[in-house]
């Protein structure tokens, strides 16, 4: 039976003694006794944010959804529930708070549907403590009615206005926008769940998600006059689809330094996905630690266009021993393949650059100059109108609600539509797995690479078919096996992998925050434009301001590209950025 509660009836609902009267007692002796409110408060989404927003704006309701909230340690608590068909608030008539040894517990056994007029059978229970820094910490479970959980929303309310600094990056001023960051995601997302706040006064509070596993973790900051309404999202894992679902350990507080704050939250990830520092790590080869250059020398374009032939590459490295000591030297080897992207994943030498012999030739001759040499692999890309797609075309990736997840963000030919003949693969599906192990091993049994690239590596997506990042942990697992001293480098990063890849290539360094040294090194991108015109050769991109300084602070190892005419046109200019690369030193941990 369906009723509408008007938020007259709530606040009677959330005043009137049959709600809590009797479930709150004394703390236990010695408990983290944590300062509540157990009267309810009726709020809506609507409460304490500008409407409309005065900045940028999300999607939402266009109504106000009910938003009963507790407040603890002056904070203020509401929860949602999402399904894969509909989403639902806590009934206030039907919640209970009560202390426990921990800390405090609420429990709703009924929900509240169509925006609060129809009553849902299911159930909701959160568990309140003390974290270790004095703020708040709570887990919640969703129990529904033989109806999948997709994510439980945790919505905080009493934060003040400030400046955002999000997975360790620097301090954004969001204003008056709306802001959604989201761990892990491919393009601008969250490295590490952590977002710490900075009020006006310069007081520090600390949002962050303690994850078992990696799985999505969302933050929307929406603005009011007074502070902001925060959204925390915990989303299921889609391969699993159960009508019970648990979030993460969310944790808000405030903190006395974001160094403290940060320190905590990288001991929780070093414990949890079991990664070693940097000096220490024995995946990382003794040369790996030595490099201060890498030189990305651009092979075919996805239209067959060659920047770089494996005899002109090995010109180039020649001569770039003679300006730089070759044991300092990543050798980074986009597009080696031939035609970019469209010829994935066969991974063999292009006859056209050289063929086999060609390729062989440049890399042993490489190595006996001292250089090392990274090839270049797509982890997750795959051409399907290659007749080989048909031993892995079980691994294409659904999002978490059943639509087609494609690697359709590029413009190939130019004719101003991106290309819709690549979907996105995962590394959890089998088929896939072996196929690319089986690539990436042969390539380096054949040609004895020092290296291998995995390409969109840090690219982790909820999904039906399984863990992307236990396809990728396995992955490279298979490899070492065979090939036990040829490290895996990366593009992009997620905290998790930092157990697997030592290194990784970042496309903005502000997506490499400081608290990843103390375990991994990065390098700057392929996209990064080459001296003279400035092209980024492989890359969609096209052309770009070419960048011939190396900042004093530069922590990502210096990078230079090189296209079709960079050696002979602006052989100076690479002089000039080898030289300054000589005198860079890595970051600290």
């Amino acid at each position: 039976m369906g009723h509408e509660f008007s938020r007259r009836e709530l606040l009677t609902l959330a005043t009137g003694g049959a709600l809590l009267a009797g479930q709150v007692g004394a703390a236990p002796p010695g408990a983290a006794v944590l300062d509540f409110n157990p009267v309810l408060r009726p709020l809506s989404s609507r409460d304490g944010v500008y409407t409309p927003a005065r900045g940028a704006s999300v999607m939402q309701f266009g109504f106000d959804f009910p938003e009963a909230s507790l407040q603890v340690e002056g904070l203020l608590f509401g929860f949602r529930v999402q399904t894969f068909e509909n989403v639902y608030a806590v009934d206030p008539a039907l919640t209970r708070v009560a202390r426990t040894p921990e800390g405090l517990s609420l429990v709703a056994d009924g929900l509240l549907g169509a925006g609060g007029q129809v009553k849902v059978p299911g159930r909701l229970t959160v568990q309140f403590s003390r974290s270790d820094s004095g703020g708040v910490q709570w887990q919640a479970r969703a129990e529904m009615n033989r109806v999948p959980v997709k994510s439980i929303t945790s919505v905080v309310r009493g934060l003040p206005r400030g400046e955002l600094s999000v997975s360790c990056g620097k301090y954004l001023d969001a204003k008056d926008d709306e802001r959604i960051f989201e761990y892990p995601q491919l393009f601008g997302g969250m490295s590490t769940p952590l977002v710490m706040l900075k009020a006006a006064d310069g007081t520090l509070f600390e949002l962050s998600a303690r994850q078992a596993a990696v799985r999505p973790a969302r933050f929307f900051f929406q603005p009011g006059p007074d502070g902001y309404r925060v959204e925390l999202i915990h989303e299921q894992e889609g391969w699993a689809r159960n009508p019970s679902a648990a979030t993460c350990l969310w944790r808000v507080g405030r903190v006395a330094s974001y160094e403290t704050a940060a320190r905590a939250h990288f001991a929780h990830v070093e414990r949890v996905y079991g990664i070693q520092p940097w000096q220490t790590r024995p995946d990382v080869p003794g040369w790996m630690r030595d490099i201060r250059l890498v030189i990305s020398i651009h092979g075919a374009h996805w239209t067959g266009f060659i920047y770089n032939d494996y005899a002109r590459m090995l010109e180039i490295l020649r001569w770039v021993g003679s300006q730089i000591d070759p044991r300092q030297v990543l050798v980074f080897l986009p597009a080696w393949d031939g035609r970019y992207y469209w010829n994935y994943p066969r991974y063999e030498p292009d006859p056209r650059m050289g063929g086999a012999d060609g390729f062989a030739r440049l890399v042993t001759q490489a190595q006996r100059l001292g250089f090392r040499v990274a090839p270049m692999f797509g982890t997750n890309s795959a051409n399907r109108t290659l007749p080989e797609f048909a031993h892995f075309a079980d691994a294409c990736t659904e999002h978490v609600d059943g639509d087609a997840f494609d690697l359709n963000w590029v413009d190939w030919d130019n004719d101003r539509r991106n290309e819709g003949w690549m979907p996105f693969m995962n590394l959890a599906v089998p088929s896939w797995r072996r196929w690319l192990g089986e690539r990436i091993a042969a390539v380096i049994g054949q040609f004895h690479v020092d290296a291998y690239f995995l390409d969109i590596a840090g690219a982790w997506e909820n999904n039906r078919k399984g863990d992307m990042f236990l396809g990728t942990k396995g992955l490279i697992a298979d490899i070492r096996t065979r090939h036990p001293n040829v490290p895996p480098i990366g593009e992009m990063l997620y905290d998790a992998q930092m157990a697997v890849i030592p290194m990784s290539q970042v496309t903005r360094y502000a997506q490499y925050p400081r608290g990843h040294d103390a375990y991994v090194r990065s390098f700057q991108h392929l996209s990064r434009p080459a001296p003279g015109r400035g092209s980024t050769g492989v890359h969609e991109a096209g052309f770009g301001p070419y960048e011939p300084r190396i900042a004093a602070d530069q922590r990502a190892i210096p990078t230079l590209t090189v296209v079709d005419d960079t050696f002979t046109k602006d052989r100076q200019a690479m002089a000039d950025y080898i030289a300054g690369a000589k005198s860079w030193t890595p970051p600290h941990s």
